[in-house]
């Protein structure tokens, strides 16, 4: 952050400091975050020069009774302005965030009242009317507030797909601890590795991950690293008395062994040095701070090289700075976006759900330059996987064949690793193969890589157990594996 907060000063901007709240200042059983710890961290932040102090409950974790001595005592013993920010996952959040007020914070953060609620933020038009005729009366106007309201509520229909489908308030997250913004995440996780129907056993797993890495702060990216490992452990049915026992072998996700090895920085009181040591396998971690290490950028430099691989495209800045922080995402949205063009002109439904025979739509696909596309007719699929599409492109007919993703490739499945036959490497959940390390023929040296698998964002490193040679290779990079298929054989 200290490079970031800088940066901020330097160009002579606001700049706000954020604590993650964590755990429950009320419960004796969690004292790592107490009253001390916040107090510390605000002034940290002030005396690294942050101008206001936020306090990000990401999870919705924070009880109205806490609120109150928290706030106030940031507010007596750092003294900088605080914003607080939270979800409303537990139902809560609104009381939170009366108690909040009454303890003299300076800003908190609503959702417009129909994106509201649940994993989003607690609801703003309740906010103001709960405030309304006392002291700390917000002054918005409730009427701006419902119209606006009434246009992102017809906006939300469009992303019906993409709902977390949570009915109700849930209690659960005082069990779980998981930021709103990473739940529906992994619920999508979940549901790709078929594991849907056992959601609250993955919360349990959850909430046992996070206290057997030493109870962190969970906010992006560690939330990410504790889901991983949540849904790893459920999909191979493994416990964490399992994953603990230096005599059980474990493939950790690789997001997991990279926060081990201290690129994430280190949590308070460092991580239990049991399962430090699974992890890396006796290799030390950098204490130091992540970026201390990392090469200076050449920024045009990278830029040409870029644009090069992009075969001459213009990489503006905002080009440039998706693919330093993302580039394997950059270079995927890239290769697509060469392959159809830019299909973000689309209307937002016609880009989720696609179009039904006789519907039109226009899209601009560049200033002044617009497209009329009426679909006529969708033929039927043929043996090979691709149907025709029969449409009118500005009046004109068209015809184009396309691969109808609706229909199920016929593909012979995997043969499965036989339990028990320690020859067998088997895949410990469903995925891609995104990489293979060896080839048939090869001696490979107990910890050496074999293959990576990646499954929703999560990749997994499959590594040698033991000295051998590799008799067979059964799979092939970007190629489809269910659980438990023969990956490799070895002598």
């Amino acid at each position: 952050m200290r490079v970031a907060m800088d940066a901020v000063l330097d160009a002579n901007k606001v700049c706000e400091g954020t604590v993650c709240y964590t755990g429950d200042i009320l419960d004796p059983n969690r004292a790592k975050y107490d009253l001390k710890y916040y107090v510390a961290m605000g002034k940290e932040l002030k005396a690294a020069g942050a101008h206001v102090l936020g306090l990000k409950d990401m999870a919705g974790l924070m009880k109205p009774a806490a609120a109150g001595p928290l706030i106030k005592a940031l507010k007596e013993e750092v003294g900088l302005p605080i914003h607080f920010h939270t979800h409303d996952t537990s139902g809560a959040a609104i009381a939170t965030i009366m108690a909040a007020a009454q303890a003299g914070v300076d800003a908190v953060d609503g959702a417009m009242d129909a994106i509201s609620g649940n994993t989003s933020q607690p609801t703003l038009g309740s906010i103001v009317e709960a405030m309304r005729h006392t002291e700390r009366d917000t002054g918005l106007d409730i009427s701006a507030i419902r119209e606006i309201s009434n246009y992102f509520e017809a906006v939300r229909g469009q992303y019906a797909a993409f709902e977390s489908g949570m009915q109700a308030p849930a209690s659960e997250v005082y069990l779980h601890e998981m930021p709103g913004g990473q739940f529906t995440n992994l619920k999508a996780q979940a549901r790709s590795l078929g594991l849907e129907e056992r959601w609250h056993e993955v919360a349990e797993t959850y909430a046992d991950v996070n206290m057997m890495f030493g109870d962190i702060v969970k906010v992006t990216p560690s939330s990410k690293v504790v889901g991983d490992m949540a849904l790893m452990m459920v999909s191979q049915g493994l416990t964490r008395s399992q994953v603990e026992d230096p005599k059980t072998d474990v493939a950790f996700p690789d997001s997991v062994i990279d926060m081990m090895r201290g690129n994430l920085g280190q949590p308070p009181g460092g991580f239990p040095k049991g399962i430090l040591k699974k992890v890396l396998k006796g290799d030390k971690p950098n204490l130091e701070r992540p970026g201390k290490h990392l090469k200076p950028v050449d920024l045009e430099e990278v830029r040409a090289q870029v644009s090069k691989e992009l075969e001459g495209l213009v990489v503006d800045d905002e080009d440039l700075n998706g693919y330093l922080m993302y580039p394997k995402v950059f270079m995927d949205y890239m290769g697509r976006h060469r392959t159809y063009g830019p299909v973000r002109t689309l209307p937002t439904h016609t880009f989720f759900y696609g179009m039904e025979p006789g519907e039109e739509i226009t899209a601009e696909i560049d200033p002044g330059k617009k497209l009329e596309i009426r679909l006529q007719a969708v033929g039927e699929t043929g043996e090979d996987g691709e149907a025709k599409v029969f449409f009118e492109l500005n009046g004109q007919p068209r015809v184009i064949r396309v691969p109808n993703r609706k229909v199920a490739a016929s593909s012979k499945s995997n043969p499965k690793a036989e339990v028990g036959n320690a020859n067998h490497i088997g895949a410990p959940m469903p995925g891609v193969v995104a990489t293979v390390a060896v080839k048939a023929g090869d001696k490979v040296k107990e910890g050496d890589l074999l293959l990576t698998i990646e499954a929703m964002k999560m990749e997994t490193g499959i590594h040698a157990e033991r000295d051998a040679t590799v008799k067979a290779v059964h799979i092939q990079p970007a190629g489809q594996i269910d659980a438990k298929d023969l990956l490799i054989e070895l002598e």
